[in-house]
């Protein structure tokens, strides 16, 4: 993931065309051509924007096992991906037969431990937590795992997969790593390898902290880009922060801020009111997001109103696999690991793939795939 871009004097270039083939740096005193650069980075995002591939995911699994009660603890339901997933969550829950018990933390650190109380509280089978960070919620988490209650979770670490050191069995998600190389290197083709950039995030979460530190790596190896800045700016705050961080950065920057990358489109939200009151043209600045892919980002895409990508979640898929993963652990099985690949939103086919209900939501097949599985009709 993090090695090197080999032989720079080939003339082959890589058979995978995905953001691992173009490394955040080259090694060090290596000459890197910014037309070489600039090709890879096209492969990569051209291939991220393609439809959805077939499902890749399980076929095989244990079938539903019944009557379970499921609480979700969410971050914060204010943010779109967030909610994407609660939905997918209670969606599949239907199909299962399963009934969920929702607590939205906010945002906030002492609601955060308080609804993780209510939630055992509430005797669930099994535990999702969406977003949030599991080695900070450890101790909330520990007497969940002294009573045996299976817990998943949403964006809760820096990878996909089981959270080691914690009671997390599945932490559900893309490759984080990998949605910040795409999402720079977005930043990198449209702008010509000329992007001046601001990076958005709230490194009081993990994974936000890596991806931005990724796409800051990937903007720093292409030589004609400029990285102004990485502003920090917690999620649970951006309403009340983002507009006057916007007019500030404006003030500081003018024209040499061309491209705005951020962890979640949350930030977008609250920024380009900023910059339509300050009458800046929808082309002044372009806005792509690291996820994950909310309604109001599909309707700036759409209507060209700055934003021109997000590497969007499939957050409904993501709901399903959650339930799926916890049907597995209820069945005394394995999780499945499951990493569904990236996939980068533009205007060119934000139509495609529940586009045009502001969403992504693979045309693959995946829920009739997950009835099969759990044998339900």
């Amino acid at each position: 993931m993090r090695g090197l871009l080999l032989a720079w004097a080939c003339a082959c270039m890589p058979s995978v065309a995905t953001a691992q083939d173009v490394l955040p740096a080259p090694a060090p005193g290596a000459l890197v051509a910014a037309g070489t650069y600039l090709a890879l980075a096209k492969r990569v995002v051209d291939a991220a924007a393609q439809p959805a591939a077939p499902w890749n995911g399980p076929r095989n699994g244990p079938r539903a096992q019944p009557g379970k009660r499921i609480a979700v603890v969410a971050e914060d339901l204010r943010n779109g991906g967030i909610l994407g997933v609660v939905d997918g969550v209670l969606e599949a829950a239907r199909v299962i037969g399963w009934s969920v018990k929702i607590f939205d933390s906010g945002g906030t650190p002492d609601l955060r431990l308080k609804m993780l109380a209510n939630a055992l509280a509430s005797r669930p089978d099994g535990l999702i937590i969406a977003g949030g960070d599991a080695r900070a919620l450890l101790p909330a988490l520990r007497p969940f795992a002294e009573r045996s209650i299976p817990i998943v979770g949403w964006h809760v670490a820096a990878q996909a997969g089981p959270v080691p050191g914690t009671p997390v069995a599945m932490n559900v998600s893309t490759d984080p790593l990998e949605v910040a190389r795409v999402t720079a290197l977005a930043a990198v083709v449209q702008s010509d390898g000329h992007a001046g950039v601001i990076i958005f995030t709230d490194t009081s979460f993990r994974i936000a902290q890596g991806k931005a530190d990724e796409m800051a790596a990937v903007v720093r190896a292409c030589g004609g880009c400029t990285m102004l800045e990485v502003r920090d700016v917690a999620i649970s705050r951006s309403q009340e922060l983002m507009p006057g961080t916007t007019r500030a950065l404006l003030a500081r920057y003018g024209g040499r801020w061309t491209h705005a990358l951020a962890i979640n489109d949350i930030y977008f939200d609250y920024a380009a009111p900023v910059l339509t009151q300050a009458g800046m043209p929808n082309t002044a600045i372009a806005m792509l997001s690291a996820g994950d892919g909310s309604e109001s980002a599909f309707l700036r895409i759409r209507t060209g109103t700055f934003q021109t990508g997000t590497v969007a979640e499939p957050l409904n898929l993501h709901g399903w696999q959650l339930i799926d993963e916890l049907n597995r652990l209820f069945a005394k099985e394995s999780v499945t690991d499951y990493v569904f690949p990236v996939h980068l939103v533009t205007a060119d086919n934000i139509a495609a793939d529940g586009g045009d209900r502001l969403l992504y939501d693979p045309a693959n097949g995946y829920r009739d795939i997950y009835r099969r599985i759990w044998q339900r009709p």
